[in-house]
């Protein structure tokens, strides 16, 4: 009986607690938005040999599925849990992505980021992917060395500092205070302008260091001792 009575004790706190919204929670649907393709684009789905298989706890993740999608700029490859399908409507050159079930946690929180990443794909081999840097400060500027596959970067060390520049990226200078990455695949062209976005990230007294984009920061007051 004693048990009964927290019970319903705990029961009646949770109901006397008061409710700041009396809205549903919105769910995201974003993994069963269709994907539209160009009639240039290649999608083809294979067999992954071995699978390969991500531990989460005591669960696991198998990924036995392979995506490869082919366009005018160039061809990527992701892969796929063994849960996903995708549904082909060569007319419309539309692609359904789904999951075997809805109610499990892992498959309806991977549903959406492969979707994500397909659509991103596509993006990708068809127009591409930019991301622009700004270099903000006196002196502050970038290069291109040994043909456009080292990149140079002076932003207030005595030395120069730089990085190569992975395979499948292009990076143009049409200024020596800006530099220009491109490429199919969104995640690469992404890690390496944050890459070079690390020699000096934006400093929040003066501004001065390398924005990515229309990256902006809210400047502090000088300190006064």
């Amino acid at each position: 009986m004693i048990g009964g009575c927290s019970g319903f004790k705990a029961l009646g706190n949770a109901l006397s607690r008061r409710c700041f919204s009396q809205s549903r929670t919105a769910w995201s649907h974003i993994g069963s938005l269709p994907v539209y393709t160009t009639r240039d684009t290649k999608f083809e789905i294979g067999e992954l040999k071995p699978a390969y298989v991500i531990r989460k706890g005591n669960k696991s993740l198998k990924l036995s599925q392979i995506y490869s999608v082919t366009g005018p700029r160039g061809s990527l490859s992701m892969r796929v849990p063994e849960f996903v399908s995708v549904d082909q409507d060569a007319e419309n050159g539309k692609l359904t992505v789904s999951v075997r079930d809805e109610s499990d946690k892992i498959q309806k929180s991977l549903w959406g980021t492969v979707r994500s990443h397909l659509h991103n794909h596509i993006v990708g081999v068809n127009e591409g992917h930019m991301a622009v840097l700004r270099f903000v400060g006196t002196g502050y500027r970038a290069q291109l060395e040994q043909d456009g596959k080292f990149v140079s970067v002076k932003v207030g060390a005595s030395i120069m500092q730089g990085l190569p520049v992975p395979e499948g990226i292009t990076v143009k200078s049409p200024a020596p205070t800006s530099l220009i990455v491109e490429g199919c695949d969104k995640q690469q062209v992404y890690l390496f302008a944050a890459n070079l976005r690390k020699f000096h990230p934006p400093e929040p007294y003066k501004g001065k260091g390398i924005y990515i984009n229309d990256e902006k920061i809210t400047l502090k007051d000088k300190k006064i001792k």
